[in-house]
């Protein structure tokens, strides 16, 4: 008999301070998520600009930034710290 899984999203994200996003998952679980760690990696080195990183959208998924750069919600789930 085949396995459900449930899909990860994020359903709601909130900008708390520097580059942190307060992040709401489809699971009900909320988390932070400190991006100044993925501030040097390839196309992340746009978020730097802290007006820019606030301009994050939502997309069905995830957060997303001009349709640019997004992140997995599990990445995000895995590695963002429990409140």
């Amino acid at each position: 008999m085949a396995q459900s899984y449930e899909i990860l999203t994020v359903e709601d994200a909130k900008y708390v301070k520097d580059y942190v996003l307060r992040i709401r998952f489809s699971n009900g679980v909320e988390k932070l998520y400190d991006f100044s760690k993925e501030l040097s990696k390839g196309i992340c080195a746009k978020l730097r600009d802290i007006d820019y990183f606030k301009k994050f959208t939502l997309d069905p998924f995830t957060i997303d930034w001009n349709n640019e750069i997004g992140f997995a919600p599990e990445y995000l789930y895995e590695n963002g710290q429990p409140l």
